[in-house]
């Protein structure tokens, strides 16, 4: 994004169904502090169906959300006209090519070259003499020569101040360019009456080239600001780079060149050599090295084999390929990283709103501060000329640029900066949060392992069994209930049942009973596959089993029974044992978290001996209570809602659909990209190379990134605190105010942008 962009927008439908929520984004120009941002957020909300109305100033956007028809879209950009700003027709400008970095400077071109040619003469006037001697002494431009001058400045380039102020009157509000304006006017309009009240021939003091330097310096100030906003939204534009232009479609006719936004679900297209993939989809035909670092934050290639998934965006290697396409637009992965960002970068840190109520009474005060400081300065025997300036100072140096900029920029470097490293960060509640986090929780499969389990065993109980159960007929059974399971022990089997050329029978009535296993019905017989633990509650006989399976959960190894209905009732016909692998760097990420203070938890739903073998391996150590075994997915809630009853601030790490509520109950959900959609849905942070180091780097990001906004924050007041008192006892000139609050947002803006030199 640019500065001159907003988010691009989920496009309201055409009629919304009846008290469905609609969201919405909608750019806004002329917004230029914080007292703007609390104007067009009032404006928002007053419009009928509006629930909630959030505005960002460094995105110049406002996101709506209401309940309404096709007309409420017009009546919102309305509202924000008749606020006093423009709603931009076209909201999906970060398409469009990066502007150049000297984009917008011509009236602040015109300003200096004008001011400067006020300011010059005064500088050579307190110049040593034999320097002003040089330029044949005081060369100070006649009063009407310094109007001319001032003039053009002060109604041609200043006209914005005056339109914006004007709307903040009308509206009964007050914002930075009214402060401008009166400051600025105040000073021409002194000048203007001591140069015609004056005696002929009289010496003239006049404040022309304070009231031209102040608009220049504002103008070069938002310039400045400007510039530093696009870099900020760099993460953004890098990402909507990353869609091709052109897709090379497969037809009857051979290959066909389109536009990639005319690609359809289930097309064949042929990618080259270092083309970039066009959208989401598998490979058809063809083995290649894919560079995904665009989604997982990864430098190392990745091998695509025939039936493996591609990501659009990531670039092929040095084969030809042919892909199918399965998603395209904004069901890609590629967009759906772009909205979450999009949505943290939108979304207001609850430090930020404090800041808002804040701004919203700052204008008013300044106001009246400099009132008192007019009144005061005449009162105290100075004269209405200087105690007019020293009230102009006070206007111009409160000015609460940096105040709605010092969160919503650190926010942006950060969520941007944290996305290109393979941390998507869906709100900024979660980026103010993270850093507080003392506990980490993990599930286990899949988060910490690879969660690839194999099959490594399959145990049959008597002879009887063994005759009429065959290893291949239980396995060609368990694979009949797992069909289309997402969870890792079933993939497991049908993987086996693969590699034996097993023939998959067929199941009917399959359910799956989370936590458990699952049930169905083959050949008129019910039969189920689970946990030791399920049988026990079914009432099956594990008596005959218990001995052959305590040695395989010593060893670590996940243990799942098959049983099926009989005339004596469900009976256990063997037992499946599952191994699994720790993820690579999974014990150095727990090393590193615990380094830094954090509290670790493993929470698995395997028996105490899988789940404490694999904690040995881990660098876990169950004796201090960081090992939880046999939880049920309730049971992972109740545990994470006890540790944060403890006072805890909770971040739970998890991959699979029978972890989002845990994920959801955390005060910080953090699911693997590798995983599934419902646990990324449920969590507020993605990690999309599944890498467990990447939860330190997400907590270290959270830490940098609030540190920024309070950094920000106090150099925003301390600019105010320290300027006011100075401007109104006479020790700032206008001008000097003026520099100083420009500079404030700039320094502002230059520190958040110090966050994108970020790296895990």
């Amino acid at each position: 994004m640019t500065p001159t962009a907003a988010p691009a927008p989920a496009p309201a439908p055409a009629s919304p169904l009846p008290f469905v929520p609609v969201t919405l984004d909608i750019g806004v120009d002329g917004m230029t502090c914080a007292s703007c941002v609390s104007r067009v957020e009032r404006a928002l909300s007053k419009v009928p169906g509006v629930e909630l109305a959030s505005v960002n100033l460094a995105t110049e956007s406002a996101r709506i959300r209401f309940i309404g028809d096709a007309d409420t879209d017009i009546r919102l950009r309305r509202a924000i006209r008749d606020a006093g700003y423009e709603p931009r027709a076209d909201d999906s400008l970060l398409t469009i090519a990066k502007p150049s970095a000297w984009a917008g400077f011509g009236p602040v071109a015109w300003g200096l070259a004008l001011s400067l040619t006020l300011v010059t003469p005064m500088l050579l006037v307190l110049a040593p003499d034999s320097l002003s001697a040089l330029w044949g002494g005081a060369m100070m431009l006649p009063a009407w020569l310094q109007c001319l001058l001032a003039s053009p400045v002060q109604f041609w380039l200043g006209a914005r101040f005056y339109k914006a102020g004007w709307h903040a009157l009308r509206a009964s509000s007050g914002n930075m360019d009214l402060l401008v304006a009166i400051g600025t006017s105040a000073a021409w309009g002194l000048s203007v009456w001591l140069w015609l009240s004056a005696m002929p021939g009289a010496m003239l003091h006049l404040y022309f080239e304070s009231s031209a330097m102040v608009i220049t310096l504002v103008l070069l100030g938002k310039w400045l600001e400007t510039r530093a906003k696009r870099q900020t939204t760099e993460a953004i534009r890098a990402l909507h780079a990353l869609r091709p232009e052109v897709a090379h479609v497969i037809g009857p006719d051979g290959e066909t060149d389109l536009p990639a936004g005319e690609v359809l679900t289930g097309d064949q297209l042929a990618v080259r050599p270092g083309e970039r993939f066009p959208a989401d989809g598998c490979l058809s035909d063809g083995r290649t090295l894919v560079d995904e670092s665009m989604l997982t934050g990864e430098s190392l290639p990745v091998a695509k084999d025939i039936g493996d998934r591609v990501t659009g965006g990531s670039i092929n290697g040095d084969s030809r390929v042919v892909m199918r396409v399965d998603a395209v637009g904004r069901q890609t992965v590629l967009a759906h990283i772009i909205r979450l960002v999009e949505d943290a970068q939108a979304a207001k840190a609850p430090i930020q709103r404090l800041v808002d109520r804040v701004s919203a009474v700052f204008v008013p005060v300044v106001l009246a501060l400099a009132l008192l400081t007019l009144l005061g300065g005449w009162l105290s025997g100075h004269t209405m000329e200087i105690a007019l300036i020293h009230a102009v100072a006070v206007l111009v140096i409160a000015c609460p640029c940096a105040l709605g900029l010092a969160t919503p920029t650190a926010i942006m470097a950060g969520t941007g900066v944290a996305a290109q490293h393979g941390i998507l960060i869906k709100d900024a509640l979660a980026l103010e949060l993270a850093h507080r986090v003392d506990t980490v929780a993990f599930d286990k499969t899949g988060t910490l392992t690879v969660g690839q389990p194999r099959l490594t065993g399959l145990y049959l109980g008597n002879d009887d069994d063994a005759k009429l159960w065959p290893d291949t007929e239980v396995l060609r059974w368990v694979a009949a209930l797992q069909q289309g399971s997402e969870h890792p022990l079933a993939k497991a089997v049908l993987v086996a049942a693969q590699a034996r050329g097993v023939q998959i029978q067929v199941a009917n009535k399959i359910e799956a009973v989370p936590g458990r296993g699952t049930q169905g019905e083959i050949s008129g017989q019910i039969c189920r596959v689970g946990s030791l633990r399920w049988m026990q509650e079914l009432g099956v006989p594990l008596a005959p089993w218990l001995a052959r399976a305590e040695p395989l959960q010593h060893a670590g190894a996940t243990l799942s029974a098959f049983a099926s209905e009989g005339p004596m009732g469900m009976r256990v016909h063997a037992l499946l044992a599952f191994g699994d692998e720790p993820k690579p760097g999974a014990r150095q990420a727990l090393a590193d978290l615990r380094a830094r203070g954090i509290r670790l938890r493993m929470i698995s739903g395997d028996n105490p001996g899988a789940a404490e073998a694999m904690a040995t391996r881990l660098g876990l150590q169950s004796a201090h209570g960081e090992v939880q075994a046999n939880v049920l997915p309730a049971d992972k809630v109740a545990l994470i809602q006890d540790l944060r009853q403890g006072g805890h601030v909770v971040a739970m790490v998890g991959d699979g659909i029978n972890d989002a509520p845990a994920l959801a109950a955390a005060d910080v959900g953090m699911a693997m990209g590798t995983g599934t959609d419902v646990a990324m849905h449920a969590a507020a942070v993605t990690l999309m190379r599944g890498d467990p180091a990447l939860v330190s780097a997400a907590l270290d990001i959270s830490a940098r990134t609030v540190a920024k906004i309070r950094q920000n924050l106090f150099w925003a007041f301390a600019y105010n605190v320290a300027g006011i008192p100075l401007a109104a006892l006479g020790y700032l000139n206008p001008v000097v105010a003026g520099a100083a609050m420009a500079l404030s947002s700039v320094s502002v803006m230059a520190n958040a942008l110090l966050l994108k030199r970020w790296k895990p």
